[in-house]
């Protein structure tokens, strides 16, 4: 009671003043619009140098891609602002999205679009089908995945787990779209585990066929994108046996529609249903019924089966086999990896547009409103998500050149950093895209401003072609395998990134200057220190379990705490020394200068983020307060350059959002009239 009475005194004495007040209230005058081209300053680096340096590769193309998009009614072109934006129509249907994402393929098609992506040659064509599947990922995540699925997983297999009896037969047909290829790996009952799929094929040597079953419920392929509606042949991963016995788990080429679209016979198709994001993709379950192949169905670059039914391949070792098998799939992984970073592109660029021409509160009496990117709050928020981008992007760029050099000698290192960039990348994204949401308001909740779809779309990349966490595992258990080997050869680290490990340990300092934090020799040494402690502790923690009777496997499932510690590390580190490498190779002193701010920026919110950093000691608590000092000094120092960067990113206005631009005149009374 005597708190009600105290509240009910204070409500009444602000009321009393209020009555009694003399302050003059000034009417202000309407909010508008200042492009911030005209608010900020000059521009301090060349901004197309910068693309270049960000994209990598193949500009002429992108851009070719891009206006081809914008001139085509099929890409959704809608005027607000005085500008024309293309996005997809979210309004639309679960089967409208999936039709007209086929009808915008054909448009691709037609124009040339994915000439070579197939059947062309060499590091060019592949760099250029990479850089054209970056764009339609731009624009939409449907429209890329349903076009990677048939080109990249597809067309994948059968450029890596065919012969040339497959090339000749299905490469071209692919690249044509005569036929529409899916991928049938994923199982209700297993995902990550491929090992673990029930779906079966059994070679038959008096017919010369295999015979593919769905023995049970579990069995039935899930999430198959394509399968739903428009897939006419599918690469079906099933164990394969011969003569009674199961040799793991191989691929089928298996067609699953007639030219008219008519399912096949002794197949069975049902839908996934409506998703939160990637309703354009038409997922479908299949289930096979004693469904008849040829022999020559059989994806051999691995393995085959003779007429006579013996089973032949030149890898003995089934683990050894199953790697090789699965090699050639890292390519989803780095689609992925890549695209995640140009969606945490988009949505930057939209919110701190956004945040260079909205105003909120005054910090003086009657004076004007801030510029929400003038809060240093704000600057925390998106700010440090940007310099990672920047690095991201980096590291990305990385990993396709990693992927197109591939050599047996490599498949290791491309699959330990495919899995750790995949993972890092992805929730890096959607960390962003719920940040950018934010730092929008309620334009965020809009569709045609892009952000907060996108959160819908892009959430399955932490899922697909591998759970992120699973990934991490696997990188952490490839580094104690490195680890063990160089430990029993009692030779030097050489493969991974590791020869870190020949050096001696580095030294932190006690205390740490702003001009240490932002040495490359501290950033390089902390992350290395970091990798390396958790390393050493991971390999004894696991250990330590298999001497107290534990196996192998069993240790790694009950040290995943330090796994996942190991994995983060490693893929920091990996994402700074592509930054460094990205830095080193800029001549010119003004992109040097700004990508030095980044790439710092880079590694000190990571130090202020994982608490690992704190919890194994590699900071003392001055110097994580210190750090947490420096990154605000940097945010302040990146301010000025914020929308250089982000117009550093290339993507044309077309393809951003009403609110990166005029918001006012995109939200007047006019456009509801027209």
């Amino acid at each position: 009671m005597e708190k009600v009475n105290f509240r009910t005194q204070v409500l009444t004495g602000h009321l009393q003043n209020h009555r009694h007040a003399t302050t003059t209230i000034y009417p202000s005058p309407c909010v508008s619009y200042v492009p911030p081209e005209i608010s900020e300053q000059p521009f301090s680096f060349d901004v197309s140098s910068m693309r270049k340096l960000m994209d990598g590769h193949n500009l002429g193309d992108r851009d070719w891609l891009f206006n081809l998009m914008v001139q085509s009614k099929l890409f959704n072109p809608r005027l607000r602002g005085g500008k024309v934006f293309v996005v997809p129509d979210y309004n639309h249907s679960m089967e409208q999205q999936r039709e007209i994402t086929m009808k915008r393929i054909e448009y691709l098609l037609d124009h040339g679009a994915f000439e070579g992506w197939l059947t062309g040659k060499g590091p060019e064509a592949e760099m250029k089908k990479f850089a054209l599947l970056e764009v339609i990922e731009i624009f939409d995540h449907s429209l890329a995945i349903k076009i990677g699925v048939h080109f990249f997983l597809w067309g994948g297999a059968i450029q890596f787990f065919g012969t040339k009896r497959h090339h000749d037969k299905w490469l071209r047909a692919t690249e044509n779209y005569l036929i529409k290829g899916c991928f049938a790996m994923t199982e209700l009952g297993h995902g990550s585990n491929v090992r673990g799929i029930e779906t079966t094929a059994t070679y038959e040597a008096n017919t010369g066929e295999f015979v593919i079953n769905t023995p049970c419920e579990s069995a039935q392929k899930y999430w198959i994108g394509g399968a739903a509606n428009h897939a006419t042949h599918t690469v079906v991963f099933s164990q394969l046996n011969v003569d009674g016995n199961n040799q793991g788990v191989h691929a089928f080429i298996t067609q699953i529609r007639d030219e008219n679209g008519n399912i096949c016979p002794n197949i069975r198709i049902a839908d996934c249903g409506h998703k939160i994001g990637l309703n354009g993709v038409d997922n479908g379950r299949i289930w096979f019924d004693n469904v008849r192949i040829p022999r020559e169905n059989l994806l051999n670059s691995v393995a085959d089966v003779s007429t006579d039914g013996k089973y032949l391949s030149a890898i003995k070792d089934p683990d050894q086999r199953f790697a090789a098998f699965l090699a050639p799939l890292t390519s989803g992984r780095v689609t992925i990896a890549v695209s995640a970073v140009y969606s945490a592109k988009i949505s930057l660029a939209i919110a701190i547009r956004y945040s260079l021409t909205r105003r909120a509160f005054s910090i003086t009496a009657n004076g004007p409103e801030l510029l929400l990117l003038d809060y240093p709050s704000h600057q925390r928020r998106l700010l440090p998500l940007l310099a990672k981008t920047y690095a991201m992007s980096f590291a990305s760029n990385y990993l396709k050149l990693l992927y197109i050099k591939r050599s047996p000698q490599l498949i290791k290192t491309i699959h330990v950093v495919s899995s750790a960039f995949k993972a890092t990348l992805t929730w890096h994204n959607m960390r962003t895209l719920q940040e950018c949401r934010e730092a929008c308001g309620g334009q965020g909740l809009k569709t045609e401003n892009r952000i907060g779809q996108m959160k819908g779309e892009y959430d399955v990349q932490s899922t697909f072609e591998g759970d992120n966490n699973v990934l991490m595992q696997q990188v952490s258990k490839a580094l104690l395998a490195e680890y063990v080997a160089a430990k029993k050869r009692n030779k030097p680290f050489k493969e991974l990134g590791l020869e870190h490990m020949n050096r001696s340990c580095p030294v932190i300092p006690a205390q740490l200057a702003s001009s240490t934090l932002r040495s490359t020799q501290f950033q390089n040494d902390i992350f290395c220190l970091r990798e390396r402690d958790l390393l050493n502790r991971f390999a004894a923690e696991v250990s330590q379990y298999q001497a107290h009777g534990e196996s192998k496997e069993s240790a790694f499932v009950v040290s995943y705490q330090v796994a996942e510690d190991l994995g983060k590390a490693f893929s920091d580190r990996a994402i700074l020394q592509s930054a460094i490498e990205a830095e080193n190779n800029v001549k010119d002193a003004s992109l040097k200068n700004i990508l030095a701010l980044l790439r710092s920026m880079y590694v000190l919110v990571t130090l202020e983020e994982d608490a690992a950093f704190l919890r194994y000691g590699y900071l003392s608590t001055d110097n994580a307060a210190a750090v947490r000092k420096e990154v605000a000094k940097l945010c302040s120092e990146i301010r000025p350059q914020a929308l250089a960067l982000v117009s550093s990113f290339g993507i044309p206005d077309a393809f951003l959002s009403p609110i990166a631009f005029d918001w006012v005149a995109a939200n007047s009374w006019s456009t509801v009239q027209n």
